[in-house]
């Protein structure tokens, strides 16, 4: 069985964790939630460091149930803490040797050389890690836990200590162990832009309590959820480079028949692109203004409304196979006669795309 299979019941004082879950055995699932929501508590519990009634089953095998606990030495995971915690007396190859030397060689799943590649390492292996940036111990410590070829990936926000030049630096190395590994990671953030960048699935806790699993695109969209009523709320959208405009610097993605402009040129053609579109950023018109600065002109079908923050609805907007948020003014949605069913022309200037 190709899944992560979990239910932890815990008491700590007046907080109370009752949550179960079934994640896919692949790609990356966000634990996301404020702090204080159990989201490191969660963690622990499946990492074995901390012990609660429940069940854990990993790809078919049990890690716990009710006549079985195994320690988190004999776990095949991989932690990754807030915190590097690199073994100062070793360089960094010493440290990336530390768990790759203690697997057999013919267990092995992932190869030395291609983690250095992934984590752009090769240029630190014989520093200290008194001589490292907080963004290059980190991306140290993903390496040593990729190599004690794990079959659990966890990673306790990992970029939460990290300056806005860290985060820059590490976020497309993750990208690109998400890209190139099978191995499933499972994610805790409280940042929205790191979980929309990154994750396939979403795991969203309240209050000790999982409200959401599932796709990650429906977890952010969904108006009964608490993410498409922040600030921040966006969608995103998996495409593929089409092509690039070198004189106006754009590039050009598509995906089912939707086509952007993004500003810069970014990838190759025929590469996945990911691109996210902040509900704040979509407007709406009935029909396609025939002058117009706004370049992502986008027909859509109106899938639903609801109310959002004091004279403000959201909106949202089928999109050929995926979903897409529009935040505007009540008088708007008045003016225009806004009904479920419409068909409506969603804009977005290319500029807001990231």
């Amino acid at each position: 069985m190709n899944t992560i299979e979990a239910r932890f019941r815990s008491t700590l004082g007046d907080f109370e964790l009752d949550a179960g879950f079934s994640l896919p055995a692949r790609g990356v699932s966000a634990l996301f939630g404020a702090s204080g929501s159990g989201k490191t508590t969660l963690l622990r519990l499946i990492a074995g460091l901390s012990r609660a009634p429940g069940s854990l089953i990993v790809n078919g095998e049990v890690w716990q149930d009710d006549r079985r606990f195994i320690p988190t030495h004999r776990r095949a995971l991989g932690y990754v803490f807030q915190e590097a915690s690199l073994f100062p007396h070793l360089s960094v190859r010493g440290n990336l040797e530390y768990g790759w030397k203690r697997v057999p060689a013919a267990e092995r799943r992932i190869a030395f050389d291609d983690v250095v590649d992934w984590l752009g390492l090769a240029a630190l292996l014989a520093k200290a890690p008194q001589q490292l940036s907080g963004g290059q111990r980190q991306r140290v410590a993903i390496g040593r836990a990729l190599l004690a070829s794990p079959r659990l990936l966890l990673m306790d926000e990992p970029l939460s200590a990290l300056d806005s030049a860290s985060r820059a630096e590490i976020l497309p190395c993750l990208e690109q162990l998400h890209r190139q590994l099978e191995l499933p990671i499972i994610y805790v953030s409280h940042a929205l832009d790191e979980v929309a960048r990154l994750a396939d699935t979403l795991l969203l806790i309240e209050a000790g309590k999982i409200v959401y699993q599932g796709p990650l695109v429906d977890g952010l969209t969904r108006l009964d959820l608490p993410l498409a009523h922040r600030d921040t709320a966006s969608t995103v959208i998996d495409t593929a480079v089409v092509s690039h405009d070198p004189a106006f610097q754009l590039t050009h993605v598509a995906r089912q028949g939707i086509a952007f402009e993004l500003p810069g040129l970014h990838g190759t053609p025929g590469e996945p692109l990911r691109v996210r579109v902040a509900a704040r950023d979509v407007s709406l018109t009935l029909s396609p203004p025939s002058q117009t600065s706004i370049l992502n002109l986008l027909p859509a079908r109106i899938l639903e409304i609801a109310d959002d923050a004091p004279g403000q609805v959201l909106v949202r907007l089928a999109l050929e196979d995926c979903v897409l948020l529009s935040r505007i003014t009540r008088k708007s949605a008045h003016a225009l006669g806004l009904q479920p069913g419409m068909a409506v022309v969603a804009q977005v200037k290319s500029v807001a795309v990231a």
